[in-house]
């Protein structure tokens, strides 16, 4: 799941998609990648290993062998070595691919090669050094200046639409490329570098959001017709910029113009403040809290500090404690949650929409504030039953404990939930992560995305300083022997490294005028245990879903086809954005997948059929009461950014709501609203992730579940979605790709056979 908060980049609004379990951030930033095809990875193998169970044929690292086993045999301690010689038992297995991913970096061979020019960050030569960052700034400045002119002038040759996406894409060559490093490089300098660019670019924008000559010379072209010949797809996009640009009020007279300007910075100003303040720490006086659940918290002299809603604690009393102190009510932060929702209001209503909501849904696979409370109300009858019979189950499990127990509290429902899948399953991931070395898993995403789409992943040599840290994997996706764009896949973790799983897009593709297709260039970062001398990368469960789920995010982007960068790969509405993602989690808990190849790192023993089930199955428990949560989250986000002024303060909303949606009552003198983080991010648009689930299983339903390795199915969904981007209508592309109606009761019917393990 991700948030958003907008930032006006350019002439259109981006997305910044971070995400507190996965961050998909869209962005478009223009890499130079030479034409020249690199040297590939191969060379770093010796010798071929012939698996007479399956034919196969597979690289050996040279590491592996004999002679240099014995030489950084010397460098480990004697109780590790028999480790390593399974290890390396293993790795003789594996592909040139998965050893890549599975050998440590400080044993792999260079992932660059040493004859090749020296370079900078993704291939700009200026980059080799942070003072780049200025030069690219300056560059693109002067070409926005030329774009410009070239749209407003009489004498125009080309279509609106390309001069405006040439213009978006020559500000994200800087403002992304910046954003990413200013959040993903190690080293401050650049960093620093990076973020001094992104701000320069966004005060350019700012004039550009103002340029009223600009706006019109769109805004003609959209209401009658261009000079150039168009086609829907130019039509739809040009609606889009003109959407963009009228979301900061260009449209309106100047002091409404600029009223729009003052409240879109002050609505990213109070943004960050409210988000700081989710996470701070309460502190409490010893003597409000007995003496016997002291010692579970943090002790600063007289005050006990509650970092968090300790919802792994065996203790009752701590729980409810955590719960009570961490989530009761804070003046300030009410306050800054108020003005956020105030000022969102004003500037929807001065843009010409009635609620915030309604300006947020626009162009959406919903569509409108309307559909999404049919399809969140449909859920929440239908889920009441399911929820309940959950919540009964936890409270049996509770009276176990203690049999006077009445009611399961929300302080419990993590704990018990948990226990539950413990007691009942009796599986722990440790069971799992032998089967799950990294370097079998990208395998498998491999064999996977060839039996649907043709593709493969190559290991890319990389020139010196073309990466930030020495763990990167660049990968190539071919098709026939052509590129079709590179992921850069930052995976390990590693100390001040950001700890969500993100998906960045660091060039969007496009139509280039003479001929060719400027490639996407992606880079997914997540945040797995680095392999080591004796063991590769290994997996929790929880682990693989998530790299499935961002693979999905990158291969929306590897195999978009769409003339334009704007509306590339996962750039589209959000709704639709995480259908890709969430579908690839459809894959990874398929036993019929999974089998294919999670392998023992070292026996090669294929992971027992007995073990994924027992895994689906405990995903599967209580999830009825997980969804309704997420209903209950989804509804409250809609009601604070609908009608305005409130009626009630969001506390009171908050009882309200929790009380219609969720079976489990609120509260008093909790405001958990204070905490939730993701009301900056996704601004009426929390519905979402539902929303791409239940499409999701739809198209599970239709396309894969009877043949997750479909290569007619994989082919039929790439040209049927994943190609489009966002360069047609969200519903009209998944009507036309289902052959149905998409309903709030089509969406709801989905979502809930997904629930009763039907799907």
């Amino acid at each position: 799941m991700s948030y958003f908060y907008e930032v006006c980049i350019g002439i259109r609004t981006f997305h910044q998609q971070i995400k507190l379990r996965r961050l998909c951030t869209k962005l478009c930033i223009k890499t130079c990648i030479s034409s020249v095809t690199l040297n590939r990875h191969f060379s770093d193998y010796g010798n071929l290993f012939i698996n007479p169970d399956t034919a196969t044929v597979s690289a050996i690292p040279t590491w592996t062998k004999s002679s240099s086993c014995s030489t950084t045999s010397q460098h480990t301690r004697k109780g590790d070595q028999s480790k390593i010689g399974c290890l390396r038992r293993g790795v003789g297995t594996w592909s040139p691919l998965a050893a890549a991913f599975n050998s440590c970096s400080s044993i792999k061979r260079p992932s660059f090669n040493l004859l090749s020019q020296k370079t900078g960050l993704f291939g700009y030569k200026v980059l080799q050094d942070p003072d780049g960052f200025y030069l690219l700034k300056e560059e693109a400045m002067l070409e926005t200046d030329k774009l410009v002119r070239e749209a407003i002038s009489k004498n125009r040759t080309r279509k609106m639409v390309q001069i405006f996406d040439e213009l978006s894409d020559t500000l994200c060559k800087v403002a992304d490329m910046a954003e990413f490093v200013r959040i993903g490089h190690p080293q401050n300098r650049f960093a620093t570098a990076a973020e001094n660019a992104s701000m320069a670019i966004s005060g350019l924008v700012e004039k550009l959001n103002t340029n009223c000559e600009l706006y019109n010379a769109l805004k003609k072209v959209t209401q009658e017709c261009d000079i150039v010949p168009t086609n829907p797809v130019d039509e739809h996009v040009a609606e889009l910029f003109l959407f963009d640009f009228e979301q900061s009020g260009i449209h309106v007279d100047d002091v409404m113009r600029e009223r729009a300007v003052e409240l879109n910075e002050y609505i990213l100003h109070i943004g960050s403040h409210f988000m700081n303040g989710t996470n701070q720490p309460k502190a409490v006086l010893k003597s409000q809290l007995p003496e016997n659940i002291r010692q579970c918290f943090s002790i600063e002299g007289d005050s006990i500090l509650v970092t968090g809603l300790f919802a792994d604690s065996e203790n009752d009393l701590v729980r409810e404690a955590a719960y009570k102190i961490y989530l009761f009510p804070d003046s300030h932060q009410a306050k800054l949650l108020d003005e956020l929702l105030i000022s969102r209001n004003e500037l929807a209503n001065l843009c010409g929409f009635p609620t915030y909501a309604h300006r947020a849904v626009r162009g959406s696979l919903a569509g409108d504030p309307h559909t999404v409370k049919e399809f969140l109300d449909i859920l929440s009858d239908d889920l009441r039953e399911r929820a309940q019979n959950d919540y009964n189950d936890m409270l049996q499990l509770k009276r176990s404990n203690n049999r006077y127990e009445s009611q399961i509290m929300p302080w419990d429902i993590p704990y018990y939930a948990a226990a539950a899948k413990q007691n009942r399953f009796n599986i722990k991931n440790s069971d799992f992560c032998p089967y799950f070395s990294l370097g079998v898993c990208m395998e498998g995403l491999n064999n996977l995305f060839q039996s649907l789409f043709g593709t493969t992943f190559d290991v890319e040599e990389c020139s010196p300083g073309e990466l930030w840290h020495k763990d990167v994997i660049k990968l190539s996706v071919q098709e026939e022997g052509s590129v079709l764009g590179y992921i850069y896949c930052d995976f390990f973790e590693r100390p001040g490294k950001p700890h969500q799983d993100c998906h960045f897009t660091i060039q969007g593709g496009r139509q280039l005028e003479n001929g060719t297709y400027q490639l996407p260039v992606v880079v997914l970062m997540l945040n797995l245990p680095s392999p080591t001398w004796s063991t590769p990368s290994l997996l929790t469960p929880g682990m693989v879903d998530n790299l499935f789920h961002e693979m999905g995010h990158a291969m929306h982007s590897m195999l978009a086809r769409t003339p334009y960068q704007h509306v590339t790969g996962t750039r589209c509405a959000t709704d639709l954005a995480e259908v890709p993602s969430i579908l690839m989690e459809h894959f990874s808990s398929d036993p019929r997948v999974v089998l294919q190849f999670a392998k023992h790192y070292q026996t090669g023993a294929p992971i027992p059929h007995s073990l994924i089930e027992k895994w689906n199955a405990s995903k599967q428990l209580y999830s009825a009461s997980e969804i309704q949560l997420q209903v209950f989250y989804a509804a409250l986000d809609q009601v604070y950014h609908g009608e305005h002024p409130l009626k009630k303060s969001t506390t009171e909303i908050l009882a309200d709501v929790q009380n219609q949606y969720y079976g489990i009552s609120h509260v008093p003198n909790t405001a958990w609203q204070l905490r939730f983080g993701h009301l900056v991010g996704y601004g009426a648009k929390y519905y979402a992730y539902l929303m791409s689930r239940a499409v999701a299983s739809c198209i599970w339903q239709v396309y894969f579940k009877d043949n997750p390795f479909s290569s007619s199915a994989g082919e039929r969904y790439r040209r049927g979605v994943l190609a489009h981007g966002g360069s047609r209508p969200p519903r009209e592309l998944i009507q036309d790709f289902l052959q149905c109606q998409v309903t709030p009761v089509t969406l709801a019917e989905s979502l809930l056979n997904d629930i009763d393990g039907t799907v």
